[in-house]
C-alpha cells in the first residue's frame, strides 16, 4: 500500500513537473505588461522600454510599460505585487523600491522579499551631481562651501521619499558634512525640470535621467560619483576628489510577482540576458552613461539582500521615516 502512494505521488510531482515545462515553452501566448513604478522619462523608465522592445521582438508578442508613479514607487511595487503570478505581469523598478521603502515606510503594503521574484538585474549606472546651466556654483567645492556657510540655505530635489536620487542625496550630504533642504518630486524629470528652472539648487541624480540636459547646456555636471571618470562626461571630476569616499550608483532590474512558475522566471531571466548582451543594447545604454548587467535571480537576489542592509543603517542614522 505504502509503496502505491509513494509511486503515485511521484507520478503527480512529474506530471506537475512537465505541466510547469510545457507552460514555459508556450509562455508567453499574449502580451506582457512591465509595471515601472516612475514617470515616462525618468531613470527607470528608459532602460524598461529599451528591454521590452527587445523583448517583443524575441517573444512574437507586445511587451508594453505601464508607468505607476507615486510614492517614491510604493504606488507600482504595490500594483504589480497584487497582479496574478502568471508571467505576464512584470515589475521594473529601481534598486531603491526592492531595498529601501521597507525600512521608510511603517506600512509600503509590499513586501520585496515576500511578494517578489528577482528576474535580472539589467543596468547600473553612475549618480552625477549636477546644477542649473546658471549656477553660482562652477564645482562642486563651491557648493560645498556655500553649503556649510549656511546650513539648509541650499535645496535639493529627488525623485521621491526613498527613491535612488534620493538616498543618494542623503549618502551625499553625510559624506559632506552638510545640511540642506530636501524637496521629494513624483520621480526624476520633474525634479530635473524644476532645477533647470531654478527652483532647487542641485540634485543628485541618475545620469541617465540627467544626461541629456548636461549635454544640452541646461544643466552643470559638477561631479561623477563613480570610481574613474565615465566616457559620457570625461571632463566632469568625481565627486571624491571634493568629497572622499563617495560614490552611488543607481541600478535597475526586472522582478515578477511571488508565485510565477519556476521555469517562467528562468526563462525570463535567459531572454533577459541575451536581450542585454546585444551589442546594440549595450551601445544605447552606455550613450545614456549606464552598462548593462544581466545576472541570474540568485546573484540578484545576493546583491539586494546586501543593498537593503547598506540602506537599512543610512535610514537609521539619517532619521528617514514615513508613518
Amino acid at each position: 500500500m505504502k509503496r502505491r502512494i509513494t509511486l503515485v505521488l511521484a507520478a503527480l510531482v512529474a506530471s506537475m513537473a512537465c505541466a510547469g515545462t510545457a507552460f514555459a515553452q508556450t509562455w508567453p501566448g499574449k502580451p506582457v505588461r512591465i509595471i515601472v513604478p516612475f514617470p515616462a522619462g525618468g531613470a527607470t523608465d528608459a532602460p524598461a522600454r529599451m528591454l521590452a522592445e527587445k523583448l517583443g521582438g524575441m517573444w512574437g508578442q507586445s511587451v508594453i510599460v505601464e508607468n505607476r508613479a507615486g510614492a517614491g514607487g510604493t504606488v507600482g511595487a504595490i500594483e504589480a505585487a497584487r497582479a496574478a503570478p502568471d508571467g505576464y505581469t512584470l515589475f521594473f523598478p529601481s534598486g531603491a523600491v526592492m531595498t529601501a521603502n521597507q525600512h521608510i515606510y511603517s506600512n509600503p503594503r509590499y513586501n520585496p522579499d515576500r511578494d517578489f521574484v528577482p528576474i535580472a538585474t539589467v543596468a547600473s549606472g553612475p549618480m552625477i551631481i549636477v546644477v542649473p546651466a546658471n549656477s553660482p556654483y562652477k564645482s562642486l567645492k563651491d557648493l560645498v562651501d556655500a553649503a556649510r556657510a549656511k546650513p539648509k540655505s541650499l535645496s535639493f530635489g529627488h525623485a521621491g521619499i526613498g527613491s535612488q536620487s534620493h538616498l543618494a542625496s542623503e549618502g551625499f550630504l553625510k559624506a559632506a558634512s552638510i545640511q540642506a533642504t530636501a524637496i521629494a518630486y513624483k520621480g526624476d524629470p520633474p525634479a530635473l525640470v524644476d532645477l533647470a528652472g531654478g527652483t532647487v539648487d542641485f540634485c543628485v541624480a541618475n545620469i541617465t535621467a540627467a544626461l541629456t540636459l548636461v549635454k544640452g547646456g541646461k544643466l552643470r555636471a559638477l561631479g561623477v560619483a563613480a570610481p574613474a571618470p565615465i566616457a559620457q562626461l570625461p571632463n566632469v571630476p568625481l565627486v571624491s576628489a571634493t568629497v572622499p569616499g563617495y560614490e552611488a550608483r543607481g541600478w535597475f532590474g526586472i522582478v515578477a510577482p511571488s508565485g510565477t512558475p519556476k521555469d517562467i522566471v528562468q526563462k525570463i531571466s535567459q531572454d533577459v540576458r541575451s536581450a542585454v548582451a546585444d551589442p546594440s543594447m549595450k551601445e544605447r545604454v552606455a550613450a545614456m552613461g549606464m552598462e548593462m548587467v544581466g545576472d541570474s535571480p540568485e546573484d540578484m537576489k545576493r546583491m539586494m539582500e546586501r543593498e537593503s542592509a547598506r540602506i537599512a543603517a543610512l535610514v537609521k542614522e539619517r532619521q528617514i521615516r514615513i508613518d
